[in-house]
């Protein structure tokens, strides 16, 4: 698939993997405000990565189908803090680096006709993965320099 986003997917995912490489323990649960720790951070956005490579796999098999049912994106990280606080802060950190590795291989590897019925369906599923990524990546590169 001819995906701009790769070399941008790239950066984020090697980025946070060394990131996660150099932080402590205790980095990982320092607090990010509104309840969130620096391993949940990571939880979330595994969270959202694995979403996207599940759908994508789903789609490999069965063909684009838009969801019936809204995404309110707040709602569902509301409900997601408490188990992404349960998540050990080391196994968070690491499902982080494994699922944004393998989604980003599953982006690569996108049939251009899978591609453009996404896009023609106009889902909520982005292959600029780095986006997401670089929001949170920011905020912890200033809390532990970059």
């Amino acid at each position: 698939m001819d995906n701009p986003h790769i070399a941008d997917n790239t950066d984020t995912r090697e980025r946070l993997k060394a990131l996660v490489t150099r932080l402590s323990d205790a980095d990982l649960l320092r607090p990010l405000g509104e309840g969130w720790t620096v391993a949940a951070t990571f939880a979330h956005i595994a969270f959202w990565d694995r979403r996207v490579l599940r759908l994508l796999e789903k789609w490999e098999r069965e063909g684009v189908r838009p969801s019936p049912l809204p995404a309110d994106v707040d709602a569902i990280n509301d409900a997601a803090q408490a188990l992404c606080l349960a998540i050990p802060p080391r196994a968070a950190a690491q499902l982080m680096v494994d699922t944004a590795e393998a989604l980003d291989r599953k982006i690569e590897q996108v049939a251009p006709e899978l591609a453009a019925a996404i896009q023609a369906a106009g889902g909520h599923v982005s292959f600029k993965r780095w986006h997401h990524r670089r929001e949170h990546l920011e905020q912890l590169e200033q809390m532990f320099g970059g």
